[in-house]
């Protein structure tokens, strides 16, 4: 009896709908900040059992093909709206549509109701529309960000190793800590001059006495 109450759970609209959207969203944050691993088991799981559901209720007729369709258009109106900063009244009617495709995603018992609740598809619609319109703006925004700093104007500038460098280590250019590395090791403390760069990493040498 226990198992058949836990199957209903699961096979209930609502909660299908929940696991659903909260597996995406842990798949989408453990794409853009990979860590631990921890995320990514969330995700699994969750969409393993959102997907068993989905499953389970397509074997029994129970899934509206035209709200799933309605998802996809909503999705592919959201994409548009957040490379189009300005069109706020698309990002409107994108989420209007994930939400009444959310909503009639299930089949009810009367044909006309949503098998999703409303305030719940609406809320979650919401919520998660703003997540990722904000978090996808930032990441375009923060591709189109040009370096603030002059590259090639930091060799021939002067600095001090913060660590142990040769094959890598830190040094304090320019008032900021940059990645360094040098043909020969140069001891933390040292007072050293940029004299080339490969891509964010400087390459230094020592300054020799004389010279200081």
């Amino acid at each position: 009896m226990e198992n058949k109450g836990t199957m209903d759970i699961l096979l209930d609209p609502n909660v299908v709908y929940l696991l659903l959207v909260v597996g995406l969203v842990f798949a989408v944050l453990a794409m853009v900040s990979p860590g631990t691993g921890v995320i990514e088991i969330l995700a699994l799981f969750v969409l393993l059992l959102a997907g068993w559901s989905i499953v389970n209720l397509a074997g029994e007729n129970q899934i509206n093909w035209w709200g799933l369709g309605a998802i996809v258009v909503g999705v592919l109106l959201f994409i548009v709206a957040v490379y189009r900063f300005g069109h706020l009244i698309m990002l409107g009617i994108s989420i209007l549509i994930m939400v009444v495709g959310s909503a009639y995603l299930f089949r009810s018992l009367i044909w006309y109701t949503p098998g999703v609740n409303p305030i719940l598809a609406a809320s979650v619609g919401i919520v998660t529309g703003g997540f990722f319109w904000v978090a996808a703006r930032k990441a375009i925004e923060a591709g189109e960000v040009r370096p603030t700093h002059d590259l090639e104007g930091l060799i021939g500038q002067t600095g001090e190793a913060k660590s142990l460098i040769h094959q890598e280590g830190s040094v304090q250019v320019a008032g900021e800590l940059w990645s360094a590395e040098s043909d020969e090791p140069i001891l933390e403390g040292t007072r050293v001059r940029v004299v080339g760069r490969e891509g964010f990493v400087l390459k230094v040498e020592k300054i020799k006495q004389a010279e200081a």
